[in-house]
């Protein structure tokens, strides 16, 4: 897996979103200037970023003097597969294809079931890491325990 500057900047931004609304602010909304000064992002890719994830449904926007960005829905209801997927398309490529895409023949044939395999792997850690998981981990120091 490849983790791209758009996918690491998607996360860092939704993390920020997630904090602001969890700060006890009230859920207040976040301005993309403000997420890109924090997180270091340039602001014209950033603005791109955002919207893709407001058009993959995990961000609301609401415009004006007072808008910003907010979260579609509960942290805890977001995953970091979700993230990725929305500005990244598929978790794993092989050659710029999606995995299941990659076809071999001969003594090369079993490579497909390795990548597969990989994509597996991939996805249960991504799509059972919640934003709420990194902020919590965040507030600790280490990963949340189990229950």
């Amino acid at each position: 897996m490849y983790v791209s500057a758009r996918s690491d900047y998607a996360l860092r931004a939704m993390l920020a979103v997630a904090a602001a609304e969890s700060g006890g602010g009230g859920g207040d909304l976040v301005k993309a200037a403000s997420l890109a000064e924090v997180q270091e992002i340039p602001l014209s890719f950033l603005q791109g970023i955002l919207l893709d994830l407001r058009r993959a449904g995990l961000l609301l926007s609401h415009r004006g003097t007072e808008g910003g960005y907010a979260l579609a829905r509960p942290p805890d209801e977001i995953t970091v597969g979700d993230v990725l997927r929305a500005v990244g398309g598929s978790l794993t490529t092989v050659r710029g294809l999606p995995a299941e895409r990659a076809g071999y023949h001969g003594v090369a044939a079993g490579l497909t079931d390795v990548w597969l395999a990989v994509h597996g792997a991939i996805a249960t850690v991504v799509d059972s890491t919640s934003l709420a998981d990194l902020l919590a981990r965040n507030s600790t120091g280490r990963a949340p325990t189990a229950s």
